[in-house]
């Protein structure tokens, strides 16, 4: 039996550390570079979305799942509250760096790094104390991503490692009773809406289309809700 929580505390640290390495680096990549690099990331990121949403069983769940959760998303306005969470960390301990860098480098880091299947499932297993293979194989692209990020977004993407420790965090003491939750329908359609917001952030980092990220975060939720009242209990969709 191994550390309960070790694959959370493994990625938390490379996240950090790539984000210090791209902050030292920042100054010295030519502005064209971190613009290209940015462009192939945000493809990159739109391709793994795209193949997460096509390995649904139907479209119905993770559209519907994400219309309903974005509505709920911005009565509940998540993300101008995780705007507001970013600008008070910056007055807290950046105040000289700019707002909307600060700001970006923050929500568009940690949403990145908190959603995908990588998240859930690495979860489940860092609850079991078995070795966390699945959150080493995503910290070691997280810590990667984060030298990216921190070189253009700076000191923001190293608060990210916070919502990193949260969010897997509090997945992994519930990991034992989110894998007894969740039948192999609902992983399918859950990753497939998961799949569907990373499209979003890839078109945020291609500034094709400025998408409000933190509104789509409840279909997450709403979309295996939906399988189990429309596909286990009634059947009605398969």
């Amino acid at each position: 039996m191994g550390v309960i929580g070790l694959g959370t505390l493994i990625n938390t640290a490379t996240v950090l550390v790539g984000g210090t390495v791209g902050i030292a680096m920042g100054n010295k990549i030519p502005e064209r570079m971190r613009t290209i690099v940015v462009q192939v990331i945000g493809m990159l990121t739109i391709g793994l979305g795209l193949s997460d949403l096509l390995k649904t069983h139907n479209m119905v769940f993770p559209l519907f799942g994400m219309v309903i959760g974005a509505v709920i998303g911005e009565v509940l306005r998540i993300e101008d509250r995780l705007e507001g969470i970013g600008e008070i960390i910056r007055k807290r301990f950046a105040k000289r760096q700019d707002p909307g860098r600060f700001i970006s480098g923050f929500v568009t880091a940690s949403l990145l790094f908190c959603i995908g299947p990588l998240t859930i499932l690495g979860a489940i297993q860092d609850a079991s104390g078995a070795t966390p293979q699945l959150y080493i194989i995503k910290g070691t692209l997280d810590g990667f991503m984060s030298v990216i990020f921190g070189a253009i977004h700076g000191v923001g993407v190293l608060f990210s490692a916070v919502s990193v420790f949260i969010v897997q965090g509090t997945l992994t003491l519930f990991g034992t009773r989110l894998d007894s939750l969740l039948n192999d329908r609902m992983r399918i359609e859950l990753f497939a809406t998961g799949g569907l917001a990373v499209m979003a952030i890839g078109l945020n980092l291609l500034e094709i289309k400025k998408i409000r990220l933190g509104s789509l975060l409840p279909g997450l939720i709403v979309t295996p809700i939906l399988v189990k009242l429309f596909a286990d209990s009634t059947g009605l969709l398969r």
